[in-house]
C-alpha cells in the first residue's frame, strides 16, 4: 500500500500548480475605439483572484492614458508588447488618482489587466469597474 500511496502523492504534488491555477479565470477583451475617437470605456467586474486583460493596439511615440472608476478594489497595470502579466515588468500602474499616462515604447498590442489586491481577492469579493483608456 505504501508505494501506491507515495506514487498518489507525487502525482498530486505534480498537479498542484495547474489546479491552482485553473480556479483563477482570465478574460480577455479587445478595446475598440469608435470611428473618429481616439478613447473608449468598458465595464467590467473582477471577482477574487480573476483578472481582466483589455488589449490596445498602439504605436511607437503615442500617448496613452488609463482610468480606473468604480470599487476602490480595483487595481491596473499595463504591460507593453511582448511583455506577459505576471511574468515580466509593468509599464505603469494604479496611482494615488487611479490614473497613468506615459509614452508608449513600441508599436504592437498592450495589456491594461485589472486585478484585485490579494486581501480582496482572498475574501472573495467582486470589484466593479469603468476602465477608460485613450491613445494621442
Amino acid at each position: 500500500m505504501a508505494p501506491f500511496r507515495s506514487i498518489l502523492l507525487t502525482a498530486l504534488l505534480a498537479l498542484a500548480p495547474t489546479l491552482a491555477g485553473a480556479a483563477d479565470k482570465v478574460t480577455t477583451t479587445p478595446v475598440q475605439f469608435a470611428k473618429g475617437t481616439s478613447s473608449a470605456t468598458l465595464r467590467g467586474t473582477v471577482a477574487g483572484y480573476d483578472t481582466v486583460r483589455y488589449t490596445v493596439g498602439a504605436r511607437a511615440g503615442q500617448t496613452m492614458t488609463v482610468t480606473l472608476a468604480g470599487s476602490a478594489n480595483a487595481s491596473f497595470n499595463v504591460y507593453a508588447p511582448g511583455v506577459v502579466p505576471g511574468q515580466g515588468e509593468a509599464l505603469g500602474s494604479t496611482d494615488e488618482t487611479r490614473r497613468w499616462t506615459g509614452p508608449l515604447p513600441a508599436s504592437g498590442t498592450y495589456v491594461v489587466q485589472v486585478y484585485q489586491m490579494r486581501a480582496q481577492a482572498r475574501r472573495g469579493e467582486k470589484a466593479p469597474h469603468t476602465l477608460t483608456v485613450a491613445i494621442h
